[in-house]
């Protein structure tokens, strides 16, 4: 395939064995784990838990990215997509509320694949916001949650910490297709079944930043159309060490202020303690249900 999936559209020729372009990865999946997790948004994990399957590689290079042995040092194992079905189902069987696909984005391809026949449980686009308009125009329908961040609204820190300058505008644009796409969130009995949750993690010393996207999802999506998901539980990872400014950990002062920017612009959704920077929460990457 000639690869225009992501919005580098680098234009690579991913063979099902070999990987090439910004994601480096080939045709077929690869992935690092696959499990039922219980750390994501309450309506999301639920009792049971959230059926996480974690794509290797991306096609973004966020320098503090706490799944890095995935993303850019590529561990994984490459499956068909008969045996990503298969995963799937084995998830579900576990009592997973949903499927979770973590990090999809240069994978659209095979989860269109995957989803031609539909999922008994609500599917989950969980992506760094890093999105073509048109690949997720060929997956409407299929998806039921998106689950995208929207890391940054200054094209000069999109480009210093995760190589991309446009990601401010792409992921604008990204995400009211989503919530286009799924329109206002439905949550019954404490799942989610339908809607677009909207991640931020508040970076070390860039509490205007997240106060800047706290005003944008104010004013762009009005009340009960998406939830917001207000992160603090930025623990230095990857490269952080060779940024000074974020090679630290969040300060309480830094946190408590976003969650109080968050109360008082009245947005609808999720804040985490302080207990949450802690890299106990990051999953082992270790190919468990691959």
């Amino acid at each position: 395939m000639i690869c225009d999936l992501c919005p580098r559209r680098c234009g690579a020729e991913r063979t099902e064995t070999v990987g090439k372009g910004r994601c480096r990865m080939p045709a077929a999946p690869v992935l690092a784990r696959a499990a039922l997790h219980l750390w994501e948004e309450p309506p999301i994990s639920g009792q049971n838990g959230s059926g996480t399957v974690f794509f290797s590689g991306c096609s973004l290079d966020c320098v503090f990215c706490q799944n890095d042995q995935i993303s850019h040092r590529d561990f994984g194992r490459a499956v068909t997509v008969e045996r990503l079905r298969e995963i799937c189902m084995a998830l579900i069987r576990q009592g997973a509320h949903n499927i979770n696909l973590v990090n999809p984005t240069h994978y659209a391809h095979v989860v269109a694949r995957l989803l031609a026949e539909p999922l008994p449980v609500p599917v989950v686009w969980n992506s760094g916001g890093y999105d073509r308009v048109e690949t997720l125009r060929a997956l409407e329908g299929k998806v039921d949650i998106y689950l995208p961040d929207l890391k940054y609204l200054t094209p000069e820190l999109a480009q210093r910490y995760s190589g991309a300058a446009d990601y401010p505008e792409t992921a604008v644009a990204a995400i009211r297709e989503m919530v286009r796409q799924t329109g206002p969130c439905v949550v019954e009995g404490g799942l989610l079944k339908r809607g677009t949750v909207i991640r931020h993690l508040v970076l070390p010393g860039r509490l205007a930043e997240a106060k800047r996207v706290m005003d944008f999802i104010a004013a762009e999506f009005p009340a009960g159309t998406v939830l917001f998901s207000l992160m603090s539980q930025y623990v230095p990872q990857g490269r952080a060490a060779e940024f000074p400014e974020i090679a630290r950990r969040l300060r309480g002062s830094e946190a408590r202020a976003a969650r109080d920017y968050m109360a008082a612009l009245g947005l609808e959704g999720f804040t985490q303690e302080g207990s949450a920077a802690d890299a106990a929460y990051i999953p082992p990457f270790d190919l468990t249900g691959v």
